[in-house]
């Protein structure tokens, strides 16, 4: 007979094996965007350069090299290209708190072939309690609400 297994959840304290948070870090947000969203997320981070000026930029490979060519304000960190590894390592930042949100700009009327990467990056931010913004609505959502955080004197989000 068939005995259902109870759904994992995650752990509520941080493991040896997991990094700790570093109180000392600057605020970080991951910013990744499928080939049709590449436009629009440039374009949402020159409308908010300003904002972002105050937090560090991981950005997967191609995304970041247009947001860093965009804009000289903002301080990008080029991680690989999402299908060879960029999102793996967002979600890295993800799981060893290392980043505050991740705003991923995605293409859902397009079939890709990474799709179980972002699946999994999608995962990580649930599992460790990352905000993720999936679109420009959210992604101004989620700023929002770092900015307010970072001038109440809350700092980061860990």
């Amino acid at each position: 007979s068939f005995v259902p297994v109870p759904f994992p959840r995650p752990p509520t304290e941080i493991s040896p094996v997991t990094l700790a948070p570093d109180p000392h870090r600057k605020a970080a947000i991951a910013l990744i965007a499928h080939d049709n969203y590449k436009d629009d997320a440039v374009a949402w981070a020159l409308r908010n350069v300003d904002a972002l000026s105050g937090f560090q930029l991981y950005c997967t490979g191609t995304t970041g090299g247009r947001v860093a060519a965009a804009s000289d304000q903002l301080d990008v960190t080029r991680l690989l290209s999402g299908p060879l590894g960029g999102d793996q390592q967002i979600g890295a930042l993800a799981a060893e708190k290392r980043v505050d949100a991740i705003l991923f700009f995605i293409d859902p009327l397009t079939a890709h072939p990474h799709d179980v990467d972002v699946k999994a990056l999608i995962r990580l931010a649930i599992v460790h309690q990352t905000p993720l913004a999936l679109n420009e609505a959210t992604a101004d959502a989620v700023l929002a609400h770092l900015v307010s955080a970072q001038g109440s004197g809350l700092g980061t989000l860990d």
